[in-house]
């Protein structure tokens, strides 16, 4: 069997992004291929643990993802500060004769580094045109997760289980492996704390990830973190905040310093996002107008919002409720230009993570989650159908039906986009659903 049809086979995705089929992502060449280990998101730790404990895997998965899409050259991208983790990662790139293909680059301690229209900037000096991908600038990026899971493919396994840090204010910080499927409040209790009344979770990073509504989910391949605050935590009460307050809040106080638009990443990297702008239209009720499309460039990041912003409003609101108005009326941005370049002045607006976590009031809580080998042995599993990019997985099992840990139970519909799932336990089909399958251990 072909590489690529094993990448598919053993449903692999986009591990901490949005979950893009991995297959389809290497169907092509590049030039370069890059590996995304800056985890940017703070008190996140996941990518750096796993480049440190089993860096022959990673660099073996990487070096064949690198293949598959004839790439000239491999770059892992790491920050700086993960001195350590580097010194291995070149030891063992040398141990397994890579060492003309692939290359650590090491990036500065900002945010978003790990954003990939940043990673690529950095790593290669090119700039990804406005609403573009990669592909377009010759690179491919894949997560450092991604790459242990392609040397697993490699092996025959299939994706069953996922790696997640628990951080925040709580009494232990850590990070494990996890079977896809696993009841979500069983990971969260392992924090220590029994009844989260009183707390928030945010499901992901605390820049990007959402507050969670219930934290009554199963978890899928694609989760990567829980940050558990006290409910009364500023940065909850923020994220929390509905869209109509925001855009009251905006309308009455926004005084147009553009700052949300001077340290925005796209911005900086030669784009026309510019928050400003989308804040102006709101404040004086614009109507509908070509140049609040621009809305569409915002990666989503949260700078504008939870750093740059000196009065504590909302622009990455803003940038949302105009691009939700847009892709409701089909309105699609379309760029002027090709080729674009930095700005003069983006190397001074950089905004470092320490500033960050202290502004975010995260400080006490950045802190070690070390990885533990902690077995979690749920009785049941559901597995989401709906867990990457594209047309939700096909069942191919039914309920009283046996399956065994790493058997596929999902397929991708014939002719769509979309990754298979596999049983992440032994046990018997208790039911099966338009959303879920549902595993019951032995």
């Amino acid at each position: 069997m072909e590489l690529l049809d094993q990448i598919k086979n053993g449903g692999i995705i986009g591990a901490g992004g949005a979950g893009f089929p991995t297959h389809a992502k290497l169907a092509g060449e590049a030039e370069f291929i890059l590996m995304n280990g800056a985890e940017c998101e703070p008190l996140l730790r996941v990518d750096q643990q796993l480049m440190e404990f089993m860096p022959d895997e990673i660099i073996q998965g990487f070096n064949a993802a690198g293949k598959i899409v004839k790439a000239k050259r491999a770059i892992i991208g790491i920050k700086k500060k993960h001195g350590r983790v580097i010194e291995i990662l070149r030891e063992r790139i040398e141990a397994l004769g890579l060492g003309e293909y692939i290359f650590i680059g090491e990036l500065p301690d900002i945010y978003p580094a790990g954003d990939e229209q940043v990673l690529v900037h950095e790593l290669t000096g090119r700039v990804v045109p406005e609403a573009g991908i990669p592909i377009m600038v010759g690179c491919v990026v894949v997560n450092s997760e991604t790459a242990l899971n392609i040397y697993r493919a490699m092996q025959g396994e299939a994706v069953t289980k996922t790696y997640v840090t628990l951080a925040g204010d709580i009494p232990n910080r850590l990070t494990l492996k996890v079977p896809v499927g696993t009841p979500i409040t069983d990971v969260l209790k392992l924090s220590g704390i029994e009844n989260f009344e009183e707390y928030a979770v945010i499901d992901g990073g605390p820049m990007m990830g959402p507050v969670m509504h219930t934290i009554g989910g199963y978890m899928t391949k694609k989760q990567k973190g829980f940050v558990i605050l006290k409910k009364s935590h500023p940065l909850i009460k923020k994220k929390t905040a509905s869209m109509a307050q925001a855009v009251r809040v905006n309308r009455g106080a926004c005084e147009q310093c553009r700052l949300c638009t001077d340290l925005c990443p796209r911005y900086l990297l030669g784009h026309n996002m510019q928050p400003h702008k989308m804040m102006r239209a709101m404040t004086y009720n614009f109507g509908e107008g070509e140049g609040q499309k621009i809305a569409q460039l915002c990666c989503q990041c949260g700078l504008c919002e939870f750093f740059s912003c000196p009065a504590g409003l909302f622009p990455k609101q803003a940038n949302m409720f105009f691009k939700a108005k847009q892709l409701e009326n089909k309105d699609k941005y379309e760029r002027k230009q090709e080729v674009f370049s930095a700005r003069e002045c983006r190397e001074y607006r950089l905004v470092p993570s320490k500033r960050l976590i202290a502004r975010l009031g995260l400080k006490d809580f950045d802190k070690a989650a070390p990885f533990e080998k902690i077995e979690l042995n749920p009785e049941v599993v559901k597995i989401s159908l709906r867990q990457h990019v594209g047309a939700p997985a096909e069942p191919i099992v039914k309920a009283g039906d046996r399956v065994e840990t790493g058997q596929m139970i999902g397929k991708v519909p014939e002719n769509a986009l979309g990754a298979p799932i596999h049983a992440s336990i032994t046990g018997k089909i208790e039911e099966v659903d338009q959303d879920f399958i549902t595993i019951r251990r032995n």
